[in-house]
């Protein structure tokens, strides 16, 4: 693994707990969180300037850095809203992508290494149009162009000049918070009280707190990279050796769930957004390899016959999606029904 790749796991380790090179950073941390609450409270005091838009705005995000579900929660909002009869569309940084132009509309078969991994997923997914680019206010505007009526923003929480309607932060049960500490000595962009101020939390895994709604990821059937029309059951997977591949934020939940599915595992943990390439794959033993839906899309080019992705979808409270129609404003145009 790359240098890069292994400070990144290095760092994420060091994010757990309250240890020697946390405390070491934590005047760092104590001038992150200075700089992005003043950064804050200059949108808010309209030192800087928030771009209204026309069309409701579902912000969803997360306090910390790296994955904790909001790729599947987005796909599931963008579902339910389309049977409500609203026209959803999605914005996205498009993280890594290296395209020429911007703002960029994203399909299920764009080049993730120029749109990023996650739009494309939820393209392929969702079936919704999705736009990306660094500026969240011209890409907004071009979904409302195509004739969308409502937008979610994916991984918004901190793009403070994106105006929204309705914030919804995404918490992983297990690592939370982490240490408390902000970046660099922790994983918080912001300070935990942010979840104080947001609509919604979503907690993604056993354990929720009061006042949040639990969301779990489901595991579908694996299927392989070179023939999307195969799949196979995870017990004809039990008797054989098996390499787990993640590259996302919390590798380690993929692993739980597949040693939940009755899978004896090698794991290979990455970073997230890992760029791959075909000789992380040279294992010898010519062993089956499972990967996320994330990671699959980056090997489409050089996949052999070993490589299947595992589909996941999220289940959230009913109450969840029954109060986000709620609070959408009446001012805001409403889906005509027949």
């Amino acid at each position: 693994m790359a240098r890069s790749g292994t400070l990144a796991l290095w760092l994420t380790s060091v994010w757990r707990r309250r240890g020697l090179a946390a405390w070491l950073m934590s005047p760092l941390a104590l001038l992150y969180c200075a700089l992005a609450a003043i950064r804050r409270k200059a949108y808010e005091t309209g030192w800087l300037s928030v771009s209204e838009m026309p069309v409701p705005v579902i912000v969803v995000g997360n306090i910390t850095v790296g994955g904790t579900g909001k790729t599947p929660l987005v796909i599931g909002l963008v579902e339910n809203l389309a049977r409500g009869g609203w026209c959803p569309g999605v914005v996205s940084r498009g993280y890594g992508g290296r395209a020429s132009s911007w703002p960029r509309a994203v399909a299920a078969d764009s080049d993730p290494q120029l749109v990023g991994d996650e739009p494309v997923i939820i393209a392929r997914r969702a079936n919704c149009p999705v736009m990306v680019g660094p500026d969240r206010v011209q890409a907004a505007r071009a979904l409302i162009e195509q004739g969308c009526n409502v937008v979610i923003a994916d991984d918004g929480l901190q793009h403070y000049r994106l105006g929204r309607t309705i914030e919804i932060a995404v918490v992983d049960a297990v690592r939370r918070s982490g240490n408390g500490f902000c970046l660099p000595a922790g994983p918080l962009r912001e300070p935990a009280s942010r979840l104080d101020t947001v609509d919604m939390v979503v907690c993604n895994g056993t354990g929720a707190r009061p006042g949040e709604y639990a969301m779990r990821l489901v595991l579908d059937r694996p299927v392989r990279l070179t023939s999307p029309d195969q799949v196979v059951d995870f017990d004809a997977l039990q008797s054989r050796p098996v390499h787990a591949v993640a590259g996302i934020g919390n590798p380690q939940r993929f692993f739980a769930d597949l040693v939940r599915c009755g899978l004896a595992l090698h794991e290979h943990p990455y970073p997230d957004h890992w760029r791959f390439q075909s000789t992380d794959f040279d294992y010898e033993d010519g062993a089956t390899i499972l990967m996320t839906e994330k990671d699959a899309v980056k090997c489409l080019k050089f996949a052999d016959e070993r490589m299947w992705f595992v589909p996941a979808s999220a289940q959230v409270d009913d109450a969840f999606f029954t109060r986000l129609l709620e609070m959408i404003p009446e001012t805001h145009d409403r889906p005509k029904t027949a």
